[in-house]
């Protein structure tokens, strides 16, 4: 691989080889897809129809964005290699959310909207890392911020999702009944 970074609209790209910059072309398409699924999935109301499907898009472009971020990643390990870990920690977790609900697992609920937004978190985490530095306003702030603001401003939205969620409501009223029964029986 060659490492003769080029500039595009401001941004250093590391490499003008072509496999980079094919594999960084597919990475970004399918990131943006990836975003836009994930707010569309997050903000539908949740029963069939829109939010199963946009949620479908976001696993399968998260799938792609994974493989191009192994590849972009093993191209320059040294620079990279907390961004595979960061990818692999966002894929991980959100097949882990599917497969809580398609498994039908207990808690499956709670560990599916947990699961889904620690992934969009951290597919933001990698995106910022990455690229804060070059973006407005972010450029201003320090490194740590990066790593740091994505969480800050998410966990309170898994947190409220997990406190409203009405199935999630109705499995702990369920809980806390079954345990009250059980309570008095013994």
């Amino acid at each position: 691989m060659t490492d003769n970074p080029i500039n595009v609209a401001g941004i250093e790209i590391p490499s003008d080889s072509p496999v980079f910059l094919a594999a960084l072309g597919v990475h970004v398409l399918f990131g943006l897809s990836c975003v836009g699924a994930g707010v569309v999935a997050m903000l539908s109301r949740k029963r069939p129809g829109r939010h199963p499907r946009f949620g479908t898009i976001y696993y399968y472009c998260l799938s792609v964005v994974f493989a191009s971020a192994t590849i972009l990643s093993a191209m320059r390990w040294a620079e990279d290699y907390h961004l595979f870990i960061l990818g692999t920690l966002s894929f991980a977790t959100a097949s882990l959310g599917r497969m809580a609900l398609r498994r039908r697992w207990r808690n499956r609920i709670r560990l599916h909207i947990s699961c889904m937004g620690l992934s969009y978190i951290l597919l933001l985490t990698a995106f910022y890392v990455d690229n804060g530095k070059n973006l407005p306003l972010w450029n201003k702030l320090p490194q740590t911020a990066f790593w740091v603001l994505p969480a800050a401003a998410g966990i309170p939205f898994i947190i409220c999702a997990l406190l409203r969620h009405p199935v999630v409501r109705s499995f702990s009223t369920a809980d806390a009944s079954a345990r009250g029964k059980a309570t008095v029986k013994s």
